[in-house]
């Protein structure tokens, strides 16, 4: 009986701390800021694309290259050679929304993204009819390259630790390879950690 009574009380309590450990869900503003861990995040990845490219924006290069129209870009690598997985996609997207956004430049898909429209017109023929079908031959070529990394440098003393990121971003003429512009953002951040307490 005491055995029957042990293992009751065993399943009780054990029911009672797995029922604790619930998970809450709470849902926030994406522009709010949200940051757990001190790594690279959303808040960071935005707030670098705007500051570097109203800087961007605002270059010898735009006025000289401008006079023809918009600009057309092209983004090229984004490398990351951080400490981090960083998600590039995230931050390049950040980038063409604030440089389109501005209405001064205009984008082309990447190369990932043309092959991908190439096999789709070449899907529509002999599928598609002749009036809505496309044809090869007719993409827009861009005028500059948008290229760049992100670095990063780690500094720990005990539960102190500093998170330096640099990105540098670069546009380069494409007929000539000559760089236009060479811009760049150094973000800092500080992490402590409490000591754990018993």
């Amino acid at each position: 009986m005491k055995i029957f009574y042990s293992t009751l009380l065993l399943f009780a309590l054990t029911a009672t701390i797995l029922t604790g450990c619930g998970k809450k869900v709470t849902r926030t503003s994406t522009d709010s800021v949200t940051d757990l861990s001190g790594n690279w995040n959303d808040t960071d990845s935005r707030l670098v694309a705007e500051e570097v490219l109203n800087t961007c924006l605002t270059a010898p290069w735009y006025q000289e290259k401008s006079k023809d129209g918009r600009p057309i870009i092209v983004v090229g690598q984004i490398r990351n050679l951080s400490h981090e997985h960083i998600n590039t996609n995230t931050f390049i997207n950040d980038i063409q929304r604030v440089l389109i956004n501005s209405g001064k430049v205009r984008f082309v898909a990447n190369s990932e993204e043309r092959q991908q429209l190439r096999s789709e017109i070449d899907d529509q023929r002999g599928n598609a009819t002749d009036e809505t079908a496309k044809e090869r031959g007719q993409e827009t070529g861009a005028d500059i390259m948008l290229t760049g990394t992100i670095n990063s440098i780690i500094d720990q003393s005990g539960g102190t630790q500093v998170k330096f990121y640099q990105v540098d971003l670069e546009l380069i003429d494409l007929q000539s390879h000559e760089k236009l512009w060479i811009g760049g953002k150094k973000h800092k951040k500080v992490v402590e950690k409490s000591a754990l307490k018993l």
